[in-house]
């Protein structure tokens, strides 16, 4: 079965988010992919919501293995955290590694009531005991392939598979 459509699965994220979400939620996106995803969750949302982004290079556990990413992007998270309940984008979700990394970082801006994960794929191999409380799509890839997250110049969003 081939994967759906980027557009389609945030479509199905939005709505099993829109039920969960309170007053005090914000959505946090992680470079770069996970950036694309909370924009779009944000717009079908309803646009309201704090939305900040976090580039996690420096928190990653094989940072001295891998080095530094060509470009580091800057986090912005506009608003305090502290006491809130918050929903960490991501678009491929893999080992749980660059999700242990982006919480590390959050608590460097306070202690949220909670942390709820979304992405838009569940590719399993799990290395770390993480979990998506939402997600658009579940499959199994297996550990020599690669599935990454696009978007054009016109902003339109696609998958890339290929060997790792």
């Amino acid at each position: 079965m081939p994967l759906p459509a980027p557009n389609e699965l945030i479509d199905r994220l939005a709505e099993q988010i829109r039920p969960t979400l309170t007053p005090d939620c914000a959505l946090i996106g992680i470079h770069t992919g996970g950036v694309w995803v909370m924009e779009e969750l944000a717009r079908r949302l309803g646009g309201e919501l704090p939305c900040g982004s976090l580039d996690i290079a420096f928190y990653r556990d094989d940072f001295s293995r891998i080095g530094l990413h060509p470009v580091v992007k800057p986090s912005h998270i506009g608003f305090d955290i502290e006491g809130r309940r918050l929903l960490l984008v991501d678009d491929v979700l893999y080992t749980g590694r660059t999700v242990r990394a982006a919480m590390n970082q959050l608590f460097d801006y306070g202690r949220p009531a909670a942390i709820r994960l979304a992405v838009l794929v569940d590719r399993g191999g799990r290395e770390l005991p993480i979990c998506p409380d939402f997600s658009g799509y579940k499959f199994d890839l297996a550990d020599d392939r690669h599935l990454s997250l696009t978007r054009d110049a016109a902003g339109a969003l696609g998958f890339v598979q290929g060997a790792a």
